[in-house]
C-alpha cells in the first residue's frame, strides 16, 4: 500500500510540524506488531506501521471500533454512542488520519455556532470571534456578557498574562500540583467567565476544576482562546461514528493487510526474556499472539491492569538492557510502572439519548453548552447533522435528542467528592434530573413523549490530574518494542483529548519504526508558545531579558 501524500499546512502559520525521523520507506524484513486497543491511538498506529509495512494485529474488546468515540447500532434502526464529540480544526493529526479514506473530510460538517449558556441566563457564543489571535480573544472579551467591565478589574492581570506567555511543554511542569481550580482562584475572572469560557473545558476532560491539572486547563486555553489561529468553531461527522469514520478505516486498514479482532479481550502480556522468546505474547480471550513489538493503547484502568504483573515476569539479564541504561535496573522499571498504574480514572460520565415524539423547537442550535445545573453539561440535536438520526426523524417524526453529563458525584454537583464506580450510580435519579435538566432549558420537551431511550454510564476516561508532568507515562517505556498511546499518555504538544489519542499512536508507531531504520510520520501541532513568545512580542521580550541578564535597565 502506498502511503497518502502529506496533508496541506494548517491554516495556522505558527502551527507546529515535526518532520519524520530519517530511514528506509517500508521494512525490508517482516516485523509483526500486535496493537491493543481499537480506539483512535490504536487505529493511528495501526494506520502509520501497516503503510510501512508491519504485519499487524489489532485486538479490540468491544464489538466496535472508535473506542470512546465509538457508535454501535440498536433495533429499529437507531444508533447509540459515548456522547457528542468536537472535531476542532486544531485536530490536526486526527483529521490526517480521516483523511487516509476522506481526503477532502467530505464527512465533517461545520457547526455554525455552539453557544454556551448558564443557568443564570448568560449566554456565549462563538460564531462571530475572529479566529486569528489576540483578536480572537479580545473579540470574546469585548463581545461576552460574561466579561462585565466592573468584574474585569479584578482580575489578577499576573495570572492573565500567564493564559499568553506559555511555551510548552515547560508550561506543563510549571504547574505541578496546581488544580485548575487553584488557577482559576488566582486568575479572579467574573464568575461567569468562570464557568462558561474555562470550568466548561475542565468538564469536558470528565473532572471536577478541583481534580484537574492547571497544566491542561492553560495548554487548552491556548490552543482555542489564545494561540491557535485555527478558531473556535468546530465540524462534526454527517453520521455515526461507525459509519462516518471507523467502518471506512477499517476497510482501509485491512486493505493494507491488518488483522482486525474485535470482541476479544487481552488477558495478559508476557515481554521478552522468559523461555527464550525475543518478542511479546499477548495472551486473549481468543487465543495466544506473538509479535516482535506491542502498542498498548487501551484505556487507562486496562492498561493499569495489564502492565501491573509485568514486573513479576521480567528476566532482567534476558532482556538485553545496555548497562548504565534507564531502564537497566530494577529501581527504574518499579519506577516507570507506578508512573502508570498510579494514575487514576476520572468520575463517571453519562449519556441520555432520547427519541421524541414531536421535533423540539427548530430554532434550538446543534450543540448546546450548559453550566449551572445539577448534571447536564451539552445538549445535542442530533438530525441536524447526523443522517442517520435524520432518517429516523424522517419516518417517525419527532427529534433525536442528547444530554451528556460530566463528572459525576463530585461536589460541584452538591454530592460527594469520593469518586465511585459506574455500578454504583442511580440510574434511575440520573434520568430523572437530566430530563429535568433539559425541561428547564427547552421547555417544550417537558410536554413531548419520549418514543425510546438509552442511557449509557461508564468510568473509564483518564483523569488529567496535577500531578508532575515528569511523573506521566509517556509514549516509550522501560521495556523494548513496548510503547504506549492514548488521551492519558503524555505529549509535549498542547494537544488533548482525540488530538492527545491520534498525536500518541502516530508518535507510538514513529518509535517502533526508528528502531527499525524506517522512515515514520510527520506529527502537526499548534503553536507551542504563547503570544508574548513569538514574532514581535517574543522578540521585544528576549530583547528585555537579555539586557535584564547583563545589568541594563529595563526597558519599561
Amino acid at each position: 500500500m502506498s502511503r497518502p501524500a502529506s496533508q496541506p499546512r494548517p491554516r495556522d502559520r505558527h502551527a507546529i510540524l515535526t518532520p519524520s525521523h530519517p530511514g528506509r520507506p517500508r521494512l525490508l524484513r517482516p516485523k509483526r506488531v500486535t496493537v491493543v486497543g481499537g480506539g483512535i491511538a490504536g487505529l493511528a498506529a495501526a494506520t502509520v506501521l501497516a503503510e510501512h509495512g508491519a504485519t499487524v494485529h489489532l485486538v479490540e474488546a468491544e464489538s466496535n471500533l472508535g473506542g470512546r468515540v465509538r457508535a454501535w447500532s440498536l433495533d429499529g434502526g437507531r444508533t447509540m454512542s459515548r456522547g457528542f464529540h468536537a472535531f476542532f480544526r486544531q485536530y490536526y493529526n486526527l483529521r490526517s488520519l480521516l483523511a487516509r479514506t476522506d481526503p477532502c473530510l467530505d464527512r465533517l460538517v461545520p457547526v455554525t455556532d455552539y453557544p454556551l449558556v448558564g443557568r443564570d441566563g448568560l449566554r456565549d457564543s462563538f460564531a462571530r470571534i475572529p479566529r486569528t489571535p489576540p483578536l480572537s480573544l479580545a473579540g470574546f472579551v469585548l463581545t461576552s456578557p460574561s466579561f462585565p467591565l466592573r468584574g474585569l478589574a479584578d482580575v489578577d492581570l499576573t495570572t492573565a498574562f500567564e493564559l499568553i506567555d506559555v511555551d510548552f511543554p515547560d508550561s506543563y511542569r510549571r504547574y505541578d500540583g496546581e488544580s485548575a481550580e487553584q488557577f482559576l482562584d488566582r486568575l479572579r475572572f467574573p464568575v461567569g467567565a468562570r464557568h462558561l469560557a474555562l470550568e466548561v473545558f475542565a468538564r469536558s476532560f470528565f473532572a471536577h476544576p478541583a481534580d484537574f491539572s492547571a497544566g491542561e486547563l492553560v495548554a487548552m486555553f491556548h490552543t482555542y482562546f489564545t494561540g491557535s489561529a485555527e478558531g473556535l468553531l468546530f465540524d462534526v461527522p454527517d453520521d455515526d461514528y461507525d459509519t462516518a469514520l471507523w467502518a471506512p478505516l477499517s476497510e482501509y486498514l485491512a486493505e493494507a493487510g491488518v488483522r482486525i479482532e474485535t470482541d476479544t479481550a487481552v488477558t495478559a502480556l508476557r515481554p521478552p526474556g522468559r523461555a527464550g522468546r525475543t518478542g511479546w505474547r499477548v495472551e486473549t480471550t481468543s487465543g495466544t499472539l506473538e509479535s516482535d513489538a506491542l502498542v498498548l493503547a487501551t484505556d487507562p484502568r486496562s492498561t493499569r491492569t495489564l502492565l501491573a504483573g509485568l514486573e513479576d515476569s521480567v528476566d532482567t539479564d534476558a532482556l538485553g538492557y545496555a548497562p548504565g541504561s534507564p531502564a537497566a535496573g530494577t529501581g527504574a522499571r518499579e519506577r516507570w510502572l507506578n508512573s502508570v498504574t498510579s494514575q487514576r480514572n476520572a468520575p463517571p460520565f453519562a449519556v441520555l439519548r432520547l427519541w421524541l415524539e414531536d421535533e423540539v423547537d427548530p430554532s434550538r442550535p446543534a450543540f448546546l453548552g450548559t453550566t449551572g445545573y445539577a448534571l447536564l453539561d451539552n445538549i445535542s440535536v442530533l438530525e441536524r447533522f447526523e443522517a442517520g438520526a435524520e432518517r429516523w426523524r424522517h419516518t417517525h417524526g419527532g427529534s433525536v435528542v442528547e444530554l451528556h453529563a460530566y463528572a459525576l458525584g463530585t461536589a460541584h454537583r452538591g454530592g460527594t467528592r469520593a469518586m465511585f464506580e459506574s455500578e454504583a450510580v442511580d440510574r434511575e435519579a440520573v434520568t430523572r434530573q437530566l430530563l429535568a435538566d433539559l425541561h428547564a432549558v427547552y421547555p417544550e420537551t417537558a410536554d413531548i413523549a419520549i418514543t425510546a431511550q438509552e442511557l449509557l454510564i461508564a468510568d473509564d476516561c483518564a483523569l488529567a490530574d496535577t500531578r508532575a508532568y515528569n511523573d506521566r507515562p509517556g509514549v516509550t517505556t522501560a521495556f523494548p518494542g513496548l510503547v504506549l498511546a492514548g488521551d492519558a499518555i503524555a505529549c509535549e504538544a498542547p494537544v488533548a483529548l482525540m488530538e492527545r489519542a491520534a498525536t500518541t499512536g502516530f508518535m507510538a508507531a514513529n518509535e517502533l519504526l526508528a528502531g527499525w531504520r524506517v522512515e515514520g510520520t510527520e506529527i502537526w501541532s499548534p503553536p507551542r508558545r504563547g503570544l508574548l513568545r513569538r514574532g514581535l512580542l517574543g522578540a521585544l521580550r528576549g530583547r528585555r531579558a537579555t539586557r535584564h541578564r547583563r545589568g541594563a535597565p529595563a526597558e519599561g
